[in-house]
């Protein structure tokens, strides 16, 4: 009985929150950013010289990846990073911190990272949970998923996960604003995606725009079954939604835009049959309809997954390729435009087992820098948020180098 008044009541919600969203007319296209290839900065090719004084010089041409972990603070467990490209050149990640995940005592953070000295500032905390109920005017039980995203009016914009009643399955989304970079912050509020009881929407990956100036939001929904949704908001209000994924174990979609129309997105895999691979779903009708699409050779084991399109066109992924656990992560990249998808390089992996437990390196976070670098962020072991950095030729020498062995 109880199974099926919590049906009728989701799909009374369901009926309600379709019945409110005011637009079903055609969607505006994707903003597609402009790709220049010559913004890339790759360098030209070496002229072949034999010797051990080549390599070396080929070596200087091409600089390592730079890796580095945020300062920490005294919170024993952090989690869910990202990241998002100041004004100035900057970078400011955010994160939650706190005694464990879902604890009472879990807070939001940030730090900022100069591109100038390479250096992160020491973390401060955006929002508690006491703040949050105070702002929310709701009980808050806890905190999670940070995700920074720029307004069509230049302003930084924090969207996170609050839950007032039972686990994740139970969130919903609230934002606040910045007009200063996220020096200071304006009073939550909270994302309605449904009127009827607005549950179980949570976030991850980032956002994108679309021609008209509103914000294309991929969010997922753990309540009785998990898949993801596009939500498409203006000024803070949702406008209208479509889901993205069939089934009921697709979550934490990201997307890649590949044309006004045209755009492929990627899932976290947590069904329980068959192999576990990351799922795709492809939409022609910019985001108003989607049908799956076939699995990636790339496992995952039912963890997030980030993505990144280079400025040359290049599809680039950080996740955990295992079938089961985190202990390992890699960068795998794909031409422009095509799922042939090859691992260029193992960044984390923990062969050794402490108390019967891998380390566990997760939640990555892709972001492109204003001088076409490429940044990472992401959970160490559950105790440190990790950066690396890193320069475009280099990702480049690694596709090449992999596409000729």
């Amino acid at each position: 009985m109880m199974r099926i008044a919590s049906l009728c009541i989701v799909a009374l919600a369901g009926v309600a929150g379709y019945l409110q969203i005011e637009s079903r007319l055609p969607w505006s296209p994707f903003a597609i950013p402009a790709v220049l290839e010559s913004e890339l900065q790759v360098a030209e090719p070496a002229p072949v010289v034999v010797g051990k004084k080549a390599q070396a010089t080929a070596q200087v041409s091409v600089p390592e990846p730079r890796a580095q972990f945020i300062p920490e603070t005294a919170a024993p467990s952090v989690h869910a990073g990202s990241a998002i490209l100041l004004n100035d050149g900057n970078l400011r990640a955010f994160w939650f911190a706190g005694s464990r995940e879902g604890a009472s005592d879990v807070v939001i953070q940030t730090a900022v990272f100069d591109s100038k000295s390479s250096s992160w500032s020491s973390p401060e905390v955006v929002i508690d949970r006491v703040s949050a109920e105070k702002g929310l005017s709701r009980y808050i039980k806890k905190l999670g998923n940070p995700l920074p995203v720029r307004s069509s009016q230049g302003t930084l914009q924090l969207y996170f996960v609050t839950v007032s009643v039972g686990g994740w399955a139970g969130s919903s989304i609230s934002w606040m604003e910045s007009n200063d970079e996220g020096i200071s912050w304006s009073r939550p509020q909270r994302l309605i995606t449904s009127p009827a009881l607005n549950l179980s929407s949570l976030i991850k990956a980032p956002g994108f725009d679309f021609t008209d100036g509103t914000l294309g939001l991929p969010v997922y929904h753990e309540w009785m079954g998990k898949f993801g949704e596009l939500i498409r908001v203006d000024g803070g209000r949702v406008i209208d939604k479509r889901r993205m994924s069939s089934g009921r174990a697709l979550l934490q979609p990201i997307v890649f835009i590949d044309a006004p129309e045209k755009a492929v997105a990627y899932f976290r895999q947590a069904r329980s049959a068959g192999p576990p691979r990351i799922a795709s779903a492809l939409t022609e009708s910019a985001g108003q309809s989607w049908v799956s699409g076939a699995d990636l050779d790339l496992a995952n084991p039912n963890a997030a997954i980030a993505g990144l399109q280079l400025a040359n066109g290049d599809r680039l992924i950080a996740l955990n390729d295992l079938e089961s656990a985190r202990h390992r992560l890699v960068l795998a990249i794909a031409p422009a435009g095509t799922n042939n998808w090859n691992v260029i390089a193992e960044l984390e992996s923990d062969q050794t087992m402490t108390n019967g437990l891998y380390r566990e390196f997760s939640y990555p976070s892709l972001l492109l820098g204003a001088n076409g670098e490429v940044h990472l962020i992401y959970t160490y072991d559950r105790k440190k948020m990790k950066h690396i950095q890193f320069d475009p030729r280099w990702i480049e020498s690694k596709k090449n180098s992999k596409g000729s062995s």
